[in-house]
C-alpha cells in the first residue's frame, strides 16, 4: 500500500482504556460482497460501479449511500428498491462471511487484558446478526454492541452520533477511546466525537483523505497495542491469525 505509514508515530495522548470498532471492511470481509451483488443490480441497467463511486459511499449510512448510488447513475429504481434487492442477494454471502485477517486475535487479545471495547457499526441490528452468524464466539466478547438503527444514532456517520453512543455503553471517556475505522466517513465521525483514530483503509483508498487519523495502517496485525499503552501482543498470534 503506497504511503501506508504517512502516521506512523501515534500521536502524544493518555493511554487507551477503551477500544471501539467498526465491522464492515474492518473486523468483517463485506465490502466485497456489497461490490459484487451491487455491480450486479446496476449492470441490468447496463452500468458500471466503479471504485471511485463506491470509494464515496463507504461507510455511509445504508439510505444516503444508495441514494448516491442511484442519482450517480440514474437508475430507474428508488433507493428503496435497490437496498431491497441488495438485501436479497447479499443474503447467503453475508451469512458466510469471512473475518479480516488479525480481526479475531486482536478481540481476543483485548478480552484476555480485560480492554471494554465495542462495536459501532452503520449497518442494522438484523445486518449485524446476520453478518456474524459465522464469528459470535468472538463477537460475543464485546462489552457492547451499537447499530445504525439504534434509538440512540439520531445521525449516521459522519456525525459522531455512533461512537457516543458506543462510548457511553462501555463508560468510555472520549479522550482515552481509541476507534478501528476503514472508511472516512467513519473516520470523520470519531475525530467529531473526540475520539483518537486508527485508519486501516482499502489499499485502493487516496491516503491523503485519512490525514486526520492518529494512525495509517495496512492491516489489523500491523497494530502494535503497547504504542498506546495496551498490553503488547505477541507476533507470532498475529501473524497466524489469517
Amino acid at each position: 500500500m503506497a504511503n501506508a505509514n504517512l502516521n506512523r508515530t501515534p500521536m502524544p495522548g493518555p493511554p487507551a482504556t477503551h477500544i471501539l470498532f467498526d465491522m464492515d471492511g474492518l473486523l468483517l470481509d463485506t465490502e466485497v460482497i456489497y461490490t459484487a451483488v451491487t455491480q450486479t443490480i446496476v449492470g441490468r441497467f447496463g452500468k458500471t460501479y466503479d471504485w471511485d463511486l463506491k470509494a464515496r459511499m463507504i461507510g455511509l449510512p445504508a439510505p444516503e449511500s444508495a441514494r448516491l448510488l442511484v442519482d450517480a447513475l440514474q437508475l430507474p429504481i428508488t433507493p428503496a428498491q435497490y437496498l431491497a434487492e441488495r438485501a436479497e442477494l447479499s443474503h447467503d454471502a453475508f451469512a458466510a462471511c469471512d473475518a479480516l485477517p488479525g480481526a479475531e486475535a486482536l478481540v481476543r487479545h483485548l478480552h484476555t487484558h480485560r480492554v471494554p471495547m465495542a462495536v459501532a457499526t452503520s449497518s442494522g441490528r438484523a445486518l449485524f446478526d446476520l453478518k456474524t452468524t459465522r464469528h459470535r464466539a468472538w463477537f460475543d466478547l464485546m462489552d457492547g454492541v451499537v447499530c445504525g438503527d439504534d434509538p440512540q444514532v439520531k445521525n449516521g456517520k459522519p456525525a459522531p452520533d455512533i461512537f457516543l453512543a458506543a462510548a457511553a455503553r462501555i463508560g468510555a471517556q472520549p479522550e482515552s477511546t481509541l476507534v478501528f475505522e476503514d472508511s472516512p466517513q467513519g473516520l470523520a465521525a470519531g475525530v467529531a466525537a473526540r475520539m483518537r483514530v486508527i485508519a486501516v483503509p482499502d489499499a485502493r483508498m487516496e491516503k491523503s483523505i485519512y490525514a486526520d487519523a492518529d494512525l495509517i495502517l495496512d492491516s489489523l496485525p500491523q497494530f502494535a497495542p503497547e504504542e498506546y499503552g495496551l498490553p503488547a501482543m505477541s507476533g507470532k498470534r498475529m501473524k497466524n491469525d489469517k
